[in-house]
């Protein structure tokens, strides 16, 4: 009986994850926080691949007059059958000059620019093989040196966080001691509820979760801004081998959670939100840019209905657009064509009349009809009189 009441769609996860599967997954992630911070340390601690290996360091006079570039690393990861392209977006020369105004708008715009191809291609004839090159999350790397967040950090994060996941992080934790640590969370996430900065949320947890799972969730709201150590080297402690850095009173290790947030940060990033990051790209940021791309369009296409429609009713002769790619000669020839039109059709009735005649007389003194023009004549009279006959 039990065997009948069952359909079966109880296996379209199965289905789901078999499809995905064969796809693959991508994900973009950005990195943004003045030099010296660790960030690509960072990330290839986070990833364990070595995505710098052909950077080039700059010394301190080539560092006056750097701006700020957009720099993309892509790499194809695979883990027990399940493929990952991963594309780390970096933004090297940021706040490091001098004068640092408005150095986040290069980065607004890389962003502005992925959310318009994307619109672009989704609105385009061919939607098969859609590149997502959109920006998912943004790790920002706060300074441990000062007393909260500069006015650097306060205006890039303002600036972008209607674009895109921020996820504030605390650099180069092992410069502080845990009491200093703790207090520095505190004040910074004070200062981002107080300068009204949205950074990416974590979702709540359903009633139906266990207890442990809602405790991981607590601690993972808590520990913002994530306070992380990155390191490359793998060193010896306690008789066996971690990846950690070694200091004369000691070793700090980058997977203990002990010592700081990057297994939270990790866990946060692949394991648990990854997909919850792109899911609120895709339903918050940008479909709050493809609202306003439509909002603009709409409003062109009312605007030029309106200009069409008071030109009818006034009559009133408009110049003639630029249009671009025409030449000076092209556009002056369009002029005085569109002249010459104008007083030809002011002119009276009686000169087109003549000028009808004119023409006739001209074409009959040239013309010399044909053979076959002639036998037509001769066959339409041949009719004409048959005709009157019967």
């Amino acid at each position: 009986m039990c065997d009948k009441e069952y359909v079966g769609f109880a296996t379209l996860p199965n289905q789901v994850h078999r499809k995905s599967v064969k796809k693959g997954f991508d994900f973009t992630l950005m990195v943004a926080g003045e030099s010296g911070l660790g960030k690509s340390t960072l990330v290839n601690s986070l990833f364990l691949t070595d995505l710098y290996k052909d950077r080039k360091l700059l010394n301190a006079e080539e560092r006056i007059t750097q701006t700020v570039e957009i720099t993309k690393h892509t790499v194809d990861i695979e883990e027990k059958g399940v493929k990952l392209k991963l594309t780390i977006v970096d933004t090297p020369g940021f706040g490091d000059a001098v004068n640092n105004t408005e150095c986040w708008k290069s980065v607004a715009d890389y962003i502005d620019q992925q959310f318009e191809q994307y619109f672009r291609d989704e609105s385009g004839l061919n939607r098969k093989n859609i590149q997502d090159n959109r920006v998912h999350c943004c790790l920002y790397f706060i300074s441990p040196f000062g007393h909260g967040l500069r006015p650097l950090d306060v205006e890039f994060m303002k600036a972008l966080h209607e674009k895109v996941n921020i996820v504030p992080i605390l650099a180069k934790a092992d410069t502080l001691t845990p009491t200093e640590v703790k207090k520095k969370k505190i004040k910074i996430r004070e200062e981002i509820e107080q300068y009204g900065i949205k950074i990416y949320q974590f979702p709540d947890c359903d009633s139906d979760e266990d207890e442990d799972f809602k405790q991981q969730d607590h601690q993972l709201k808590e520990s913002i801004p994530f306070a992380v150590i990155g390191s490359n080297t793998v060193v010896e402690a306690k008789g066996k081998r971690v990846r950690g850095r070694l200091y004369p009173w000691g070793i700090v290790e980058v997977e203990n959670s002990a010592h700081c947030d990057f297994v939270k940060l990790r866990n946060m990033l692949v394991r648990t939100h990854m997909q919850d990051l792109k899911d609120v790209t895709r339903e918050t940021h940008y479909e709050n840019y493809r609202a306003h791309c439509i909002q603009n369009m709409t409003r062109m296409v009312v605007k030029e209905r309106n200009r069409n429609k008071l030109t009818r009713e006034s009559g009133t002769d408009f110049p003639l657009p630029v249009v671009p790619g025409v030449g000076d000669e092209t556009e002056k020839l369009i002029r005085e064509k569109d002249e010459e039109v104008r007083h030809a059709d002011q002119q009276p009735d009686s000169h087109h009349h003549y000028d009808h005649e004119h023409e006739s007389e001209h074409y009959s003194a040239h013309h010399e009809p044909s053979e076959s023009e002639s036998n037509a004549g001769t066959h339409t009279d041949q009719r004409d009189l048959s005709d009157e006959a019967l």
